[in-house]
């Protein structure tokens, strides 16, 4: 290919000289090719590889040199001499004689690069080329790629890395490609070879190590085997982006979601030396906007567009305290370096002014900030302070944009100029006292979402249903109100809202424990569901109109554990609580149907309910679900198993002397997934359980590890004396009854947990808050950053093993239906799931979501279409073969598809792969009758799914049932030749397979000609073809048995639809009336290799006609009956054709006419009742690598799938 030209100061070094004239050289690389130049050739290859030499892709080049030049011009390189050849032709002819004009070198060279820069604009723009992101030495990387792993364009390379790959105790220098969907190595050293191949959804273990010997080395473990990669420049940058791509393999595995590039980046200089791709870039961005959101709490499609350092004035301590600024679309927050120092969140929604204010040299490039609430934000010390003004500045305009749209759309417009910021319907803004959120009218407001004689519940239920002691005043009411005049007082001197100073102070003013009449909106300004509501209004109300009276199995579920919902609290002893809450769970399972209802969100939706307002509680859950608890609410309740994990490690580490006792007594998995599923509400009494949940609003899922953590630590002495796990629960169980609150000022609450324990005495009482503070004193170490590190190790750990459970259930359901053993099972299901994956990211017909669905029965949950059916036909079939089994592929596809919806799942797969590789020679002949009655064309006539339905209720094989197939008509039997005749063709015995199956045709013709002349239409009267009609099981109506009566009656079918209108090779007439023998020697087979495809049955040529006519029969030959009208062998494969030009529609024969006829021919018999080794066909579609349509086997193309 052409390339823009490029200086080489060195022509002749590591490349020879193939042909040259006085402007240009042809070159090829040392030790490339055949007899490549030796040792030194051999050099040079391991060069190319460890130094990443563009001559590993491109071992051919052109150069460009005028006679009197020193420098040469690279202007084309190739990957094979015929590429580079077409190119050397085209400078012989189109530029040699023009450059002998020239009279200047200097007007040489300019035109010559001129000329070729011309070439590559112009085929740039014939074939639709874009200019795409990726550096030109990236492009040389991805060439490589592609060709080493013969990988197709959709797989895209996000890097590449040198390293050492550890083959045994060997290590190979070499280059780890990590692409989307692969990890792949590629080593050359002195002629030896070593490609690697792994699947990211196949690893199950990445760990990075250090030992003595390797400070630093990345381990890859998948199912079978272990990989061990080391010496890289960079391991910190590598190790991050593997895990990246593992997650994206992960969640692929999980809920289908592939991987989507975001084209919103800025783009890099061309000439970029930085060999960093689109891709990398892309997932450098996603991680640092995945761990803002996580640090601000913020919603989950915000982008970060960039941080600087800068210190921010904190008028509480009158100090300026150093940090980092960071700017996203909709927000711009601050953290000091100190974690706990100061935090600090600012929507764009709330901002008024952004100015840049007068430097000093106290106070270097100073911007400040002025929100609604009229709090001013001062920061300093910013680099490039303009270049953020304006971007803060695009942000706002958009922001106001929107804004605008969202007023429009409500048909709110009534707000004077000064307040375009606001926005009807948000819950809480940066004011200082919450009265001034609403008018009086606007929270008396009632909506009347449900059904109209139902009450609407218009604040938190404790404010409804609040029992107050006897006493009107006590110590805990008098502890309360010094609680809520704290947190006023820190709400004037740090801000309120969502734009408060968040600080050492507020931590501790949490661990006190939030205020009753508080905690709704503490609970929604910590969680970051503020935002989320602010920015959706009127959503909540339209999701639940649109959700009423729609039932599905998410709401079957909400309504039989509505009643299961704190029933102990007055709150939902009612219609007003309980409508609250079925409103709110339905919501969310319309909003999100992957999670759609878990056991468990009823109980933490309904202390929700109890501290926020309907539509609060409502973005409450939706923060928990699908920012907080990642993953914890889904039908297999990953995330909580993954946090589980998690659990074990830190137990492992902090209480090390307990961990053993634990994981023999199988404690810790039975306990931590009630603790976190529920965050303690289900195992603490009430009034101690919502304090758990008020840090747990702050500081997220740590301070749940931290208090888990301390409950065993606490109990340490009696967990270590238990003997068995119903001991160690009943002791956790009578410690957690016993957490009180003794500043509650409700009354106690009845809690269920407590029926659980045993008789004896009461353990004594243990203060929730002094249990905190403990937990934080012990265990407040826990970083939420080692946190995500465990919880990808265990992602990686969990999904693999729900994989694994899939697959052992799939096989145990269907192993006593099939011959196959149970490891080949499991391997034939490998495949299975492996060709759908595959499908997912490098293209299908059908949607992937459609045919991966986690909460279906095991049996459903993959599911392929016919594409990646052909695919596993070609792989595992035995009757595969030739240029005719895509066409047998789809007749197969299409019987086993029993439910057409053009999708089969493992069980329907394997029934036909049992019955070709272990059924007996009837089930193997049925079988290949059956697919040849469906219709060819259409998949959804009604044909087709009557014969499914036929066909299902089969139990077993009987003769009775053979009676009742339907009769075969002469297109069908054409067809069914064809497939006879291709699936001999690689078969050692294939010449004597070919001359019992043109024996059995014969036969089978002569057979239809006879019942013709038992069944001819012409002679049915009209109450016979009347009362035949009604035994057409296709036949549904009148019209559609008038369209029936030209066919066969007898034959239980019809041709309809295309099959009616096929047109075949005509050829000349015959004397139709003479019945002749037609030979066929076994020398003339042998040599006309194309008619061995197609013995015979089929229209021909006078010429084959007449060669095929011969007087002497000899002993090789076989002796064919022609019945009828019906020529004899023909190279078209058009089989047992009349000389007419249209199909005979009386002519049909039965299936056990064609049994009987196979029978009567030894080697069709023995050919059927072989059976089939599975196990070799596994093991080559292992070794068979998918590259678009097409196959290479190990030979071909060597590589080590993960083995």
């Amino acid at each position: 290919m052409w390339v823009n030209p490029e200086e080489v100061l060195l022509a002749s070094a590591l490349w020879m000289t193939e042909r040259a004239n006085p402007y240009f050289i042809l070159q090829k690389r040392k030790g490339h090719g055949d007899g490549g130049g030796g040792l030194a050739g051999l050099l040079v290859g391991t060069l190319d590889v460890v130094l990443d030499s563009s001559a590993r892709v491109a071992p051919y080049r052109i150069l460009y040199q005028t006679p009197d030049s020193l420098v040469y011009w690279t202007i084309a390189h190739g990957s094979s001499r015929k590429e580079i050849t077409e190119n050397w032709e085209w400078l012989e002819q189109n530029l040699l004689q023009t450059l002998s004009i020239f009279e200047n070198e200097n007007d040489i060279t300019t035109f010559v690069k001129g000329k070729i820069q011309g070439i590559i604009a112009e085929y740039n723009k014939s074939h639709d080329i874009r200019e795409d992101d990726d550096t030109d030495k990236f492009k040389e990387a991805i060439a490589k790629f592609r060709k080493l792993f013969i990988m197709p364009e959709e797989e895209k390379l996000v890097n590449y890395y040198s390293c050492s790959y550890w083959k045994g105790k060997v290590p190979r220098q070499g280059w780890l490609y990590l692409s989307i969907n692969h990890l792949c190595f590629y080593s050359y050293l002195l002629g030896k070879e070593a490609k690697l191949v792994i699947r990211w959804a196949d690893i199950t273990q990445l760990e990075k190590n250090a030992t003595l010997l390797l400070p630093d080395m990345v381990c890859v473990s998948t199912r079978c085997s272990e990989h061990v990669f080391s010496v890289f420049l960079n391991i910190n940058e590598t190790f991050k982006l593997m895990e990246q791509l593992a997650n994206i393999a992960m969640r692929q595995l999980l809920d289908n979601k592939g991987f989507e590039q975001d084209r919103s980046l800025p783009k890099l200089k061309k000439k970029s030396p930085k060999k960093v791709s689109a891709l990398k870039r892309d997932l450098d961005a996603r991680a640092k906007s995945e761990r803002y959101r996580a640090l601000f709490r913020l919603p989950k499609d915000e982008k970060l567009d960039g941080h600087t350092d800068c210190t921010l004035w904190t008028p509480f301590n009158k100090m300026h305290i150093l940090g980092q600024m960071f700017v996203s679309t909709n927000y711009i927050c601050f953290t000091s370096k100190e974690e706990t120092v100061c935090s600090l969140i600012i929507p764009l929604r709330e901002v008024t002014i952004v100015e840049k204010a007068d430097s000093c040299n106290v106070l270097p490039s100073p911007l400040s900030i002025s929100t609604k609430n009229k709090m001013t934000f001062l920061f300093a010390n910013l680099k490039d302070r303009d270049f953020l003004v304006q971007r803060i500045s695009d942000f706002l305009q958009q922001t106001t944009s929107k804004i605008y749209f969202e007023r429009e759309i409500t048909g709110s417009l009534s707000s004077s100029d000064d307040e375009v910021y606001s926005q009807q319907g948000s819950a809480l803004s940066c004011s200082p006292q919450r009265s001034a959120l609403s008018s009086e009218g606007e929270r008396d407001r009632q909506f009347n979402l449900n059904e109209s004689r139902v009450p609407t519940a218009t604040q938190a239920l404790m404010t409804m249903y609040r029992r107050r002691s006897p006493e009107e005043f006590n110590p805990k009411l008098a502890k309360e109100f010094l609680k809520e005049q704290a947190w006023k007082n820190h709400f004037t001197e740090y801000g309120q809202g969502v734009c408060m100073y968040r600080t050492e102070k507020t931590k501790e003013l949490v661990l006190q424990g939030i205020p009753e009449n508080m905690r709704g909106e503490l609970w929604l300004l910590f969680s970051g569901a503020i935002n989320e509501m602010a920015t959706h209004p009127g959503y909540y109300e339209d999701l639940v109109e649109k959700s009423m009276g729609k039932y599905n199995l998410a709401t079957e579920e909400i309504e039989r554990d509505l009643h299961r919902s704190l029933p102990e609290h007055p709150a939902f002893q009612n219609e007003m609580g309980i409508a609250a809450l079925r409103r709110v769970l339905t919501a969310y399972a319309f909003r999100n149907p992957n999670i759609g209802y878990c056991q468990a969100m009823n109980i933490v939706t309904s202390v929700l309910l109890l501290y926020a307002k309907e539509e609060e509680a409502f973005w409450l859950l939706v923060a928990l679900c699908e920012r907080m608890l990642p993953d914890y609410y889904n039908t297999r309740v990953v995330g909580a198993l993954v946090d589980q994990g998690v659990f074990e490690e830190l137990a492992h580490v902090y209480v090390p002397q307990l961990y053993d006792c634990m994981q023999a007594l199988s404690v810790i998995s039975t306990i931590s997934l009630s603790w976190f599923l529920t965050l303690f509400l289900s195992v603490m009494p009430f009034e101690s359980a919502v304090v758990v949940v008020d840090c747990f609003f702050y500081e997220g899922i740590k301070v749940i590890f931290q208090l888990a953590l301390s409950v065993l630590d606490a109990n340490i002495h009696q967990l270590l004396s238990c003997k068995d796990d119903g001991e160690a629960m009943t002791i956790l169980g009578r410690y957690l009854d016993s957490v009180t609150n003794k500043d509650s000022t409700l009354p106690p609450i009845p809690h269920l947990h407590s029926l659980l324990t045993d008789n004896r005495d009461p353990h004594p009482e243990v203060d929730i808050f002094k249990l905190v503070r403990i937990s934080y004193e012990k265990f407040g170490s826990i970083r939420a950053d080692v946190i995500e590190q465990m919880r990808f190790k265990q992602r990686l750990r969990v999904i693999q093993a729900i994989e694994d459970t899939t697959k052992r259930n799939v096989v145990r359901t269907i192993v006593t239906e099939t011959p196959f053993s149970i490891d080949e099972l499991e391997e034939l299901y490998t495949l299975f799931k492996a060709e759908h994956l595959t499908s997912c990211y490098w293209g299908s017909t059908s949607n992937p979501m459609s045919r991966h669905d986690p909460s279906l029965p095991y049996l459903e949950q993959y599911r392929i279409d016919l594409e990646q059916f052909k695919v596993l036909f070609a792989l595992l079939f035995p009757w595969a073969c030739g240029t005719h089994t895509d066409d047998l592929a789809l007749r197969v596809f299409r019987l086993l598809d029993h439910n057409a919806d053009a999708l089969i799942n493992f069980r329907e797969f394997i029934s036909g792969l049992s019955v070709l590789c272990h059924g007996d020679l009837t089930e193997k002949l049925k079988f290949l009758y059956k697919i040849h009655i469906l219709p060819v064309k259409k998949m959804h006539t009604p044909d087709y799914r009557m014969y499914l339905r036929l066909w299902n209720q089969e139990t077993k094989a009987k003769l009775e049932n053979m009676k009742d197939l339907p009769k075969l008509n002469q297109s069908q039997f054409i067809e069914l030749c064809k497939t006879l005749y291709n699936m001999f063709s690689e078969d050692p015995n294939e010449q004597e397979l070919y001359h019992a199956t043109a024996t059995v045709t014969s036969l089978l013709l002569e057979m239809g000609e006879v019942g013709k002349l038992f069944c001819s239409p012409a002679h049915k009267t009209d109450e016979d073809e009347d009362d035949e009609d009604d035994r057409i099981p296709a036949c549904r109506s009148k019209q559609e048995r008038t369209r029936c009566k030209p066919c066969d009656v007898e034959t239980n079918s019809c041709v309809t639809g295309p099959l009616e209108d096929i047109k075949l090779e005509d050829s000349s007439p015959k004397d139709t009336a003479m019945s002749s023998a037609m030979l066929i020697s076994d020398d003339e087979t042998k040599d006309d290799t194309s008619m061995s495809s197609y013995s015979v049955l089929s229209t021909g040529s006078h010429e084959l006609d007449d060669k095929l006519q011969c007087e002497d029969i000899a002993e090789d030959t076989v002796l064919i009956r022609n019945g009828g009208p019906y020529a004899g062998a023909g190279h078209h494969g058009k089989a047992g054709l009349p000389h007419s030009a249209s199909i005979d529609k009386d002519w049909a024969i039965t299936f056990l006419q064609f049994l009987a006829s196979v029978l009567t021919e030894q080697a069709l018999v023995q050919y059927f009742e072989k059976p089939v080794e599975i196990s070799g066909r596994i093991t080559n579609a292992k070794n068979v690598r998918k590259v678009g349509h097409q196959h290479m086997s190990l030979s071909d193309y060597e590589i080590s799938l993960s083995d």
